[in-house]
């Protein structure tokens, strides 16, 4: 996860805080992830914007469901499938938030980390970042990729 602004102004409302979530097939998780991420952020000015990218699932129908009953709650939809660089780049174009914190559909990125963002950034950072620690998932389908293109980013880029 990242995020950028000082903890103190989100908490008084004077900023406002973007919750950037691409999804696709992720129909299982919505409701959890919603839930969680409402209960950090509770009455601070915020938005969701969930990314459905393309799901072939009933994410869509999970996320309209969520949506309908929270107008803090936008969803961008995706035709096909285009990938979560794409999916995260079309709600970061579409946040109107002054900290956007950018985060996973899979519940691995943990919202309690929310508030350790933003007491980072109210220490002066401008921006802070988040990794996580244990990554789930099949380790030839996510794992291993994820390895190698890390890798290979850093090589290319020093």
């Amino acid at each position: 996860m990242i995020a950028a602004m000082p903890a103190a102004e989100a908490a008084s409302g004077t900023r406002s805080i973007s919750i950037v979530v691409p999804l696709y097939n992720e129909e299982e998780n919505v409701e959890e992830l919603y839930r969680r991420v409402t209960d950090i952020v509770g009455d601070a000015t915020a938005e969701f914007i969930f990314v459905d990218d393309g799901s072939t699932d009933r994410t869509f129908e999970r996320l309209s469901a969520v949506a309908a009953g929270d107008e803090r709650a936008r969803i961008l939809r995706f035709r096909r499938n285009f990938g979560q660089t794409a999916a995260l780049s079309a709600g970061i174009d579409h946040a109107r938030g002054d900290i956007i914190v950018p985060m996973d559909g899979d519940l691995q990125n943990d919202p309690a980390d929310i508030p350790r963002l933003l007491d980072k950034l109210d220490e002066g950072y401008d921006v802070v970042c988040g990794w996580r620690r244990e990554r789930e998932g099949n380790l030839l389908t996510r794992r291993l990729p994820s390895w190698v293109a890390n890798r290979l980013i850093a090589l290319l880029t020093g």
